[in-house]
């Protein structure tokens, strides 16, 4: 199944470098282009695209404002949003995931990278940069009603292999990653997101990004990196 993709960016220059990398993938087509929020909301009523590539500062309406409005239409609920910026702070990160983008990667991002984010996204999974990894936790640390205390307990419910999974994915990577690095599928790298999400009542997968460094599963490294901890 070919993937229909929206770009939105106020920048003509970049929504056409990122036009030429996406339709370059066989399983990929641009659909249209937008350069504001209000477009962006439009088109994808009108083209009704797998995922909008949205990127937030622009002009009229921002990209968080369109990917409120998009998300909170019933008619739109098959749209996944990718946003895609130079901003990778705490604040934008958190109000992305509010307003329900499916993913938060910065402008920086190989080209590769983009093209699985893409997909990813498309396949109904949330996807996080390690920047936007390390920013959502840094916020949630700081809000100890983020994840309540019973999550701690639940953890002995985990196997092992799901307990890796869940380390790995606070690290901001992607079942696709996570795949390549444990020589698995990554259907079954998401079966295990997917069961340990349910065992620790997790609504998506930011959450369990906060709920690893909660509990202890995972830490912050002195370097701003992640460790693991067995």
């Amino acid at each position: 199944m070919t993937l229909r993709v929206l770009l939105a960016d106020d920048q003509a220059l970049l929504r056409g470098a990122f036009r030429m990398l996406l339709d370059s993938a066989d399983d990929i087509t641009v659909v249209g282009e937008a350069a504001d929020g209000r477009e962006a909301v439009t088109l994808t009523r009108e083209l009704r695209p797998d995922v909008v590539v949205m990127d937030i500062r622009m002009p009229e309406v921002d990209g968080l404002t369109a990917t409120s409005e998009i998300c909170a239409d019933p008619d739109l609920r098959a749209t996944r949003i990718l946003i895609l910026t130079t901003y990778e702070t705490d604040e934008y990160v958190a109000q992305a995931l509010r307003a329900g983008a499916g993913g938060f990667i910065g402008k920086g991002i190989g080209a590769e990278d983009l093209l699985d984010a893409v997909r990813t996204v498309a396949e109904g999974d949330t996807l996080l940069s390690p920047a936007a990894t390390r920013s959502l936790v840094t916020r949630f640390l700081a809000t100890p009603e983020a994840v309540p205390p019973r999550h701690s307990g639940q953890l002995a419910a985990l196997t092992p292999r799901e307990r890796e999974m869940v380390a790995l994915v606070a690290t901001g990577l992607s079942n696709q990653e996570i795949a390549g690095r444990m020589f698995l599928s990554p259907f079954t790298v998401r079966a295990h997101v997917q069961r340990a999400m349910t065992k620790l009542e997790a609504r998506d997968r930011a959450q369990l990004v906060v709920i690893a460094y909660r509990t202890g599963l995972v830490r912050a490294a002195p370097d701003g990196g992640t460790d693991r901890l067995s």
